[in-house]
This record gives C-alpha cells, sequence and structure tokens, in this order.
C-alpha cells in the first residue's frame, strides 16, 4: 500500500500557517510556520512545513539561516532560486527594519536604549563586528558605523578608527558595541583592555565614550554597569 505523503493541504483550514496568522497573529506561529509562509508552496511530496523544518536543521537555527547565500539555500532539497530569493528578501527586510529606527530621533539614556538599536543587527551574526553610535550633546543618535569586523573569536579595533569617524560627524560621544557569535555576552580581558584605551583616547580627544556594550543571543553586557569604565 502507497504511503500517504502528509501535505498543508490536508490540514483543517484553521490549522494551515496563513490562516492562523491571521486569526492568532503572527507571535503564534512557530520558525518553520513563519518560514514555510515565506516559501508559500512545497513540492509534490513535501509541504512547506516540512521543507522549512528542514531548512531550520540545516542552517543550525535562525541565526545560521541569515547567514546563508542563495547558492546554499538552493542547495538544500525543495528550495529553488526563486523560493532562496524569497527568503533572502525576508531576511534583509527584517535587518532593514531594525536599522530604520535610525531614521527617527533616538535619545540613548541608558545601556538598554543603545542595546535595543543594536541587538537584532549584532546577535545572529557570525562573525565580531565592532559598532559604534555617535551622539551629539543631547544624547540624540546621529550616525551608526561599523567599523571593524573580526573572526569568530577576535574584532580588532584601533582607537584612531573609532575617533575620526566619530570626528568625522562632529559626535560629543560614543558608544561602542560588539557582538559575541557564541552567544555569551561576557567580557573578556581584551574587551576590557580595548575599552580602557578607548576611555584614555576619548579623554585626549575629548569625546566622551559613554559604554561599551557585548551584545550576546537576546542578552547583553554594559561594561560601564559592570564597573569597567
Amino acid at each position: 500500500m502507497e504511503s500517504h505523503t502528509f501535505m498543508l493541504r490536508d490540514l483543517p483550514h484553521e490549522e494551515r500557517p496563513r490562516e492562523r496568522m491571521m486569526h492568532y497573529g503572527a507571535e503564534s506561529l512557530s520558525q518553520a510556520e513563519l518560514l514555510a509562509i515565506l516559501l508559500r508552496t512545497g513540492t509534490r511530496r513535501e509541504s512547506a512545513i516540512h521543507i522549512a523544518q528542514q531548512l531550520l536543521r540545516h542552517s543550525g537555527g535562525l541565526r545560521g539561516l541569515a547567514d546563508l547565500s542563495i547558492e546554499e539555500l538552493t542547495n538544500i532539497k525543495g528550495i529553488g532560486p526563486a523560493k532562496a530569493v524569497q527568503l533572502k528578501a525576508g531576511i534583509e527586510l527584517g535587518r532593514r527594519m531594525a536599522n530604520s529606527r535610525l531614521t527617527e530621533p533616538v535619545i540613548i539614556r541608558s545601556p538598554q536604549d543603545a542595546a535595543e538599536i543594536l541587538t537584532e543587527q549584532l546577535r545572529y551574526l557570525q562573525k565580531e563586528h565592532f559598532v559604534c553610535l555617535f551622539l551629539n550633546t543631547k544624547n540624540h543618535v546621529i550616525a551608526q558605523e561599523t567599523l571593524s569586523m573580526g573572526s569568530l573569536n577576535a574584532s580588532i579595533v584601533h582607537p584612531r578608527e573609532v575617533f575620526r569617524a566619530a570626528m568625522k560627524c562632529s559626535s560629543a560621544a560614543i558608544i561602542c558595541a560588539h557582538n559575541h557569535p557564541s552567544g555569551d555576552p561576557a567580557p573578556s580581558p581584551e574587551d576590557i583592555s580595548l575599552t580602557t584605551r578607548l576611555v584614555q583616547a576619548g579623554e585626549i580627544v575629548g569625546i566622551d565614550v559613554l559604554d561599551h556594550l557585548i551584545i550576546g543571543d537576546s542578552r547583553f553586557v554594559s561594561l560601564k554597569e559592570k564597573g569597567y569604565m
């Protein structure tokens, strides 16, 4: 007897991802269900949800999915060029949405304010990125720049690059941040040493270093709050 392949059309209407999203909201859906909506259709033998689950297993989760190229996506069974482009477009929209907050006046009053701007941008990256927020005298964010992309274990940045960028946009103060690809935001001795050098250089050029944030997976550490600066 031929086995029956489970497809989305076999589900009751109200249990399909699109219908569930319409009735209960996007937050009620699993990661696989959200991806299935982006994929739109499956294959003759596999539903979109099944392909989405395979995709998450292959990439190791959303963190890894964000780094897959279109070519790597198309190597996964059930994903052709059209589906790969749809997925990359959805991921890129998410990244741009995280960045779009900077188009509005943003005031930094606490480490949490800065972390809210940067966490979604940095938490999924597989290499360390060193980023600076540049502030005016009222602590409004006037610019953001990535100054270094390091290896899996280290991000190398020199104070001269940081303060050259700060002076270019007439910044009165800066907040530095970098991600830990491991997901653990605990500061390393190198992180603490770099922070000390940045604070000292800032005192010389007259630009305050307000904080250095380390971004993990949904967690962050403020070196200011930890007493390292």
